[in-house]
């Protein structure tokens, strides 16, 4: 199946062991490239974080972000009675004969005196976990549901790119014939005696140059490569991006081997319809 590497998902959810909220982002990117932004005392989860994304995702840039609160009671909040002492002792020591008064509330309010304590990571974790898996599979499902809209789209594309190729190859022949015309009649416009067998070869040089039919095998070859590749399972984006510079380069070679409008006009559309595949593969895992 085909995968974009565009979607987004916002979960949340909450229970005993705190609140917690997902946002997973994922946009194109050459590789897996995973960030992620976690509370400081979750950081231990990273690894977690990174295995479960590696096993789901194969390529695109994907940012985690989780916002947790524990739930707060009485019970979770730490007094460091050490630095307390400290401070009040610090405080005494500035004045021996006016020993300094500080409350209770001064003392609780320098920095690393209260603070709440770290919360139980195997109580939540799981639960975090869970929730990062849920969001994911909403990642997943997007991805696969915007990629099968690319899918119709490159199709399209290539039955487009096919009846070009048709066209042109249905008209070589009056196109190589007309081109002969001209030459044999430009040689008798000259009003010279002429070798036959010379002009011979130069007229069959002239439809060898002009003869495009490995260029249209080529380039079928690769459109029916690439309506194959789609059909797979395993992520294809490196492979069809490497097909369209197939077909950009034997439509050059098309191109420049056109001696009618009806081979230019054909190499200009082909290059239009590689093009605006070559946009949405961009963003194919």
């Amino acid at each position: 199946m085909v995968a974009s590497m565009t979607a987004f998902a916002r979960l949340e959810d909450s229970g005993e062991w705190g609140q917690a909220v997902w946002e997973v982002r994922t946009v194109n990117h050459r590789y897996l490239d995973i960030s992620m932004r976690l509370p400081e005392n979750l950081r231990v989860m990273e690894p977690t974080v990174r295995e479960r994304v590696s096993a789901r995702l194969n390529r695109g840039k994907v940012d985690c972000n989780l916002r947790y609160e524990t739930s707060s009671t009485a019970e979770d909040v730490f007094v460091n009675a050490e630095l307390a002492k400290k401070l009040i002792r610090a405080a005494d020591e500035l004045d021996v004969e006016n020993p300094t008064v500080i409350s209770r509330f001064d003392v609780l309010r320098w920095p690393g005196v209260m603070d709440k304590k770290p919360p139980d990571l195997e109580r939540i974790s799981g639960p975090v976990t869970k929730l990062l898996d849920n969001a994911l599979d909403v990642i997943v499902d997007d991805r696969y549901r915007e990629g099968g809209e690319i899918k119709k789209m490159i199709e399209k594309r290539c039955e487009l790119s096919l009846g070009q190729l048709e066209r042109v190859r249905n008209k070589m022949p009056d196109i190589i014939n007309a081109a002969r015309e001209r030459y044999l009649s430009r040689a008798r416009e000259l009003d010279v005696e002429l070798d036959n067998d010379r002009l011979e070869q130069e007229i069959v040089l002239l439809s060898q140059k002009l003869d495009v039919e490995e260029e249209l095998d080529r380039l079928e070859a690769h459109v029916h490569e690439v309506k194959r590749v789609l059909s797979e399972t395993a992520p294809i984006g490196r492979r069809l991006d490497f097909l369209m510079q197939e077909i950009n380069r034997e439509t050059n070679t098309l191109g420049s081997k056109s001696a009618h409008i009806d081979t230019s006009n054909a190499s200009i559309e082909l290059k239009v319809l590689t093009e605006q595949m070559r946009e949405q593969i961009q963003n194919v895992e």
